[in-house]
């Protein structure tokens, strides 16, 4: 999806250089206001002059006039730019609704289309945490697992080999195929951290056959 103008999509990357480069503006406007504190505490407003109009000889006059330029400038770019990260995050946010309506409907398609007989299950799901990977992913109760990235029933052989395959795709997209309520569903499951334990939120039984 290309963004108006016909520049590139924003990514997350994007993002997160723009939230380094305003925390930067932060801590610069923070090393000001502290440069001014030091300057007898005068902020943003007190006067510069005496009270016979004459300038301060207690501070330093180009120090705090600098200062204060540079507050002033800084926090128009710090509205430009928290304006730049909304504007991102809200491009990502709808980008990702459109994948995922997209995805949901190439699987109804799937599911539709099917007219084989069904792949053999070799696990299934038996417990999803609110809120984790696996939940944000679809994955259900009762979903019957016939492939998880590389494993499925012709080289299962314990739960292991689904530890090994969700270890060495932290972070990375994996395909899962899972049958539920007689029909086959494709899952896009990326294990990463998250508040909970492990990397998927879900609990995984062998099935017994």
């Amino acid at each position: 999806m290309a963004e108006p103008g016909g520049a590139r999509p924003v990514t997350v990357t994007d993002v997160q250089q723009l939230v380094r480069r305003k925390d930067e503006i932060e801590a610069q406007i923070k090393a000001c206001y502290e440069l001014l504190e030091r300057q007898k505490g005068v902020g943003m407003h007190e006067p510069l002059v005496d009270a016979e109009g004459f300038p301060r000889n207690d501070i330093d006059l180009y120090q705090v006039r600098t200062a204060r330029h540079n507050i002033i400038c800084l926090q128009n770019d710090h509205k430009a730019l928290m304006k730049q990260v909304e504007e991102a995050l809200h491009q990502l946010h709808a980008r990702e609704k459109e994948k995922q309506a997209r995805d949901e409907a190439e699987a109804l398609a799937e599911a539709m289309s099917q007219n084989q007989s069904l792949p053999q299950p070799f696990a299934k799901v038996n417990a999803v945490t609110p809120g984790s990977p696996a939940s944000v992913s679809g994955l259900q109760v009762d979903d019957e697992i016939v492939e998880f990235g590389s494993v499925n029933v012709n080289n299962f052989q314990n739960l292991q080999n689904i530890a090994t395959v969700v270890q060495h795709s932290e972070g990375r997209p994996l395909s899962v195929t899972v049958i539920r309520g007689g029909r086959r569903v494709h899952v896009g499951l990326t294990p990463k951290r998250w508040a909970g334990k492990g990397l998927l939120g879900c609990n995984i039984i062998p099935l017994q056959r």
